[in-house]
């Protein structure tokens, strides 16, 4: 577990950044692809208030809880969402909210190592920082692995906390940015102070073990750096 100070603050010796909801709007692809998911499958189709739900969670947790889905069904409709993620590429979850390109280029050329910590695949995450160009603005891209063993987003932390450290990251004054409850809860976990941005798929409610919660990149630059 890392150690957190009583009042964490900069300067951070690393980043931990989710995807979805904090830096790119991948709402509308993930919603697109559930819909067709569950069409395939035969299934009705919820409302998009109810699909966003989806997004930030494990995707597998989503199939279950979501959907009312079990065991076998969900990793059957996992496959047909993953099918349909390979099959167009990385453009539609390659939306990006305004502002937070410059910031990680900016946080990078300003030497503080960076690191991404996100449900979604592993290969489909590295396929979409290679789209925005920011594949090597990290130290390591950390997501849920093929087979959903490690999708939890504490469990997704840890694997990135081991590659940091094999990396020779300083890992003493982390900080973790985050829209969702997830995030809160898996930074929790290891001790990490998170951010919460507002402009993600979270409500207020699950803002609850945030050091700050920020609506604007503006906002956010001003914490990290």
């Amino acid at each position: 577990m890392t150690n957190s100070a009583v009042s964490p603050q900069k300067p951070w010796s690393c980043i931990l950044f989710d995807l979805d909801g904090t830096i790119t709007d991948s709402a509308p692809g993930i919603i697109g692809r559930l819909s067709r998911t569950l069409v395939a499958l035969g299934r009705p189709v919820p409302l998009p208030a109810e699909l966003v739900k989806f997004v930030g969670p494990p995707i597998l947790e989503g199939f279950r809880i979501v959907a009312g889905m079990n065991e076998a069904e969900a990793l059957e409709a996992l496959g047909i969402y993953r099918g349909l993620a390979a099959s167009e590429g990385p453009a539609a979850d390659a939306v990006t909210f305004p502002g937070m390109v410059g910031l990680v280029r900016f946080l990078n050329k300003a030497g503080i190592p960076l690191a991404i910590t996100t449900s979604k695949s592993e290969v489909q995450v590295h396929r979409i920082l290679e789209h925005l160009g920011l594949d090597t603005a990290f130290v390591t891209i950390t997501g849920a692995s093929e087979d959903e063993t490690r999708s939890a987003k504490a469990d997704v932390i840890a694997e990135a906390l081991t590659r940091l450290r094999e990396a020779g990251v300083d890992l003493t004054n982390l900080v973790l940015v985050g829209d969702r409850i997830h995030d809160m809860e898996g930074a929790a976990e290891h001790g990490i102070p998170p951010i919460m941005v507002e402009w993600g798929y979270g409500s207020p409610a699950e803002a609850a073990g945030a050091i700050a919660v920020v609506h604007s990149v503006d906002q956010l630059r001003a914490l990290l750096v």
